[in-house]
């Protein structure tokens, strides 16, 4: 029955610990693009260089 509440409080762990890790991995390329792009005319290009 230990088992069972260690793996319950481990996937309760990871389940809540995915999004946060998410969120800080989204904010992170974001703030890169930030730094990249400057105006819409920049982003646009930036944007179709993504899609080639």
């Amino acid at each position: 029955m230990a088992a069972v509440g260690v793996g319950l409080v481990v996937f309760l762990l990871v389940g809540l610990a995915a999004p946060l890790v998410l969120y800080w991995l989204v904010r992170a390329e974001r703030a890169q693009d930030a730094e990249n792009v400057s105006d819409f005319d920049t982003a646009e290009r930036a944007a179709r260089r993504d899609e080639e």
